[in-house]
């Protein structure tokens, strides 16, 4: 893994100044070297889709907290999540959870 990450930053950091797929629009996707479908060739439309993307990826690391906290809070793993709730959805809900953060 220490592998991976120093090397993605070496190829991350050439890209950046100025290697083969660095010169472009911005130095971030998408840019003008990897845009097959053209959308980056209107400033107003391109702006808009920038927005668009920083926000779907703000919804997505929020999300992704709330799989962490599907998995810390009962304590088992995803599978086992999915699985008792199907087995027994009258018994097995979210309110079985909610009392343990009730003070006593």
């Amino acid at each position: 893994l220490g592998c991976q990450v120093v090397l993605m930053g070496l190829i991350e950091a050439y890209r950046v100044n100025g290697g083969p797929l660095g010169e472009g629009l911005d130095v971030l996707p998408p840019g003008e070297k990897f845009d097959p479908l053209g959308l980056a060739d209107d400033p107003d439309t391109f702006a808009e889709l920038k927005v668009k993307e920083i926000k779907n990826g703000r919804l997505a690391m929020f999300f992704m907290f709330g799989f962490y906290v599907q998995a810390i809070v009962p304590g088992k793993g995803p599978l086992e999540n999915w699985a008792e709730p199907v087995a027994d959805p009258f018994s097995v809900n979210a309110w079985n959870y909610a009392s343990k953060f009730v003070p006593q």
